[in-house]
């Protein structure tokens, strides 16, 4: 996975933190917990604020889904 593939990085995020609230996560830690998940190859110095952003969106995205199921 790269920095772009946010819908892949959100929902490895949700299986690997599920009852965490994306919308809680500040970005430096986002960017620690994306960068540890099992099959991310990407540069770290190449985040920024907009990829995170997509990331935690993606990833709320995702959460949301898992509470109402």
């Amino acid at each position: 996975m790269k920095w772009i593939d946010a819908e892949d990085i959100g929902i490895a995020l949700v299986g690997k933190f599920p009852d965490v609230d994306p919308l809680t996560v500040r970005f430096t830690d986002l960017r620690d917990r994306v960068i540890a998940l099992d099959g991310f190859d990407d540069d770290p110095k190449t985040s920024n604020e907009p990829k995170l952003e997509a990331i935690q969106m993606a990833w709320y995205e995702e959460w949301q889904d898992a509470q109402e199921s």
